[in-house]
């Protein structure tokens, strides 16, 4: 590969799952000899396996107690882990860095009022007028400010607070796709010259109760004992196991990036997503189209898929993994993080990056289901087909 001066390469990683905070864990995760021991939590929102978000001491990256109280969790967890990456890219205190750089963030909304939603269920099995209900009980039961506090574009905000990021903002909603469009608009943006640096990505947080209502209303969330991504059981639940987790990146162009001598993770090659219907072959097709113009294959390639875990959509990625990329170790991502929903895209960017800048031979997650790294690898590809909808692809090269 040619190096421009226009490559998008990765300068700083943000990285907070289950594994545990900050590149080092994720390392060590990715450079194993075998895969990690589940982190599960089992218990507290029982009979719903979770991976629950570690340990983490807030005032590293938000040392104001007052910022901390007015924020959610999945407020502070995405402003946090986008204070590791900023400090990981050497950016943190370099204000004017700070005050040009563009930032493009993937989220949900807020935690809901689980009190009124509990209600609102309560009161549907008595009644066959729902529409009526929910229009009582959304003007009678919410309180005003609750609408302000979950508003998704706060994560970007208090990020612009907290680390005074405050160049251009951006905020994408829509389960994966929203993680696909965020660094691929921050992608083509540096590519085109219209952006120097940005840094993009999003955080989820699995221990919710809110969260888990709305996987279960449309039955995709595993139940029972918990069992790695491939080998879900489709007697037990839809086959999601969600995951706490954020990941911000610091892209750059490589002009901006050797300028300030920046340490260089891998660069980002080709980025697409796309999505429409699935029947009849269209996914596939799509995942072939997306994967022919962007991947040149050589032999050290590995995959990142960002599989789901909903059983009819995860083993049809499967299928088609094996059908495209015969030879090539994939690494479902989600048996050790759980699935991070807007998330997700950014998670296996990082991840692949972290394999492809420390040259880690990635363990199996699934031992039986993925086929060992014979060595390190100079390409990774990382997938994310949307549980219900959208799907995008990435292409990373090591730096050489």
């Amino acid at each position: 590969m040619s190096k421009s001066q226009n490559d998008v390469v990765i300068t700083g990683i943000g990285i907070v799952t289950c594994q545990g905070v900050g590149t080092e864990p994720h390392i060590a995760l990715l450079s194993a000899e075998r895969a990690p021991e589940a982190r599960i939590e089992t218990e507290k929102f029982k009979p719903y396996p979770i991976h629950p978000m570690p340990e983490i001491d807030w005032s590293t990256q938000i040392p104001k107690r007052g910022d901390q109280r007015q924020m959610e969790n999945w407020q502070r967890l995405g402003v946090f882990t986008a204070g590791l990456a900023l400090d990981d890219a050497g950016l943190k205190e370099d204000l004017e860095a700070c005050g040009t750089m563009d930032m493009i963030v993937s989220c949900g909304g807020g935690e809901r009022d689980i009190n009124v939603d509990s209600l609102i269920v309560e009161e549907g099995l008595k009644r066959n007028d729902r529409e009526q209900l929910l229009n009582e009980k959304l003007t009678t039961e919410l309180r005003p400010t609750l609408f302000l506090a979950q508003l998704s574009n706060l994560m970007a905000g208090n990020i612009s607070i907290v680390h005074k990021v405050t160049g251009s903002s951006r905020t994408f909603m829509g389960e994966e796709a929203a993680g696909i469009s965020a660094v691929e608009t921050a992608f083509a943006r540096i590519r085109a010259g219209q952006s120097t640096h940005t840094l993009v990505g999003g955080a989820f947080v699995a221990d919710r109760r809110d969260v888990i209502l709305l996987y279960e209303a449309v039955r995709y969330h595993a139940t029972g004992e918990w069992t790695p991504i491939w080998s879900r059981d489709p007697e037990e639940g839809g086959g999601i196991v969600t995951g706490s987790a954020g990941a911000f990146l610091v892209l750059e162009s490589r002009e901006h990036a050797e300028a300030r001598g920046a340490r260089i993770y891998a660069t980002i090659e080709e980025i697409g997503g796309d999505r429409g219907r699935r029947d009849e072959g269209r996914l596939e097709g799509r995942l072939d189209a997306l994967v022919d113009g962007a991947l040149r294959q050589t032999d050290a390639t590995v995959i990142f898929s960002g599989a789901s875990g909903g059983h009819e959509i995860t083993a049809r990625e499967k299928t088609w993994l094996d059908n495209r990329f015969s030879d090539v170790p994939v690494r479902g991502y989600g048996s050790v993080t759980g699935h991070a929903l807007e998330s997700q895209f950014p998670l296996g960017l990082a991840l692949a990056a972290l394999t492809l800048s420390s040259g880690a031979k990635v363990p199996a997650f699934e031992p039986g289901k993925e086929k060992p790294m014979s060595g390190p690898a100079d390409t990774a590809v990382v997938t994310t087909v949307g549980h219900v909808r959208g799907e995008g692809v990435a292409v990373l090269k090591a730096e050489k």
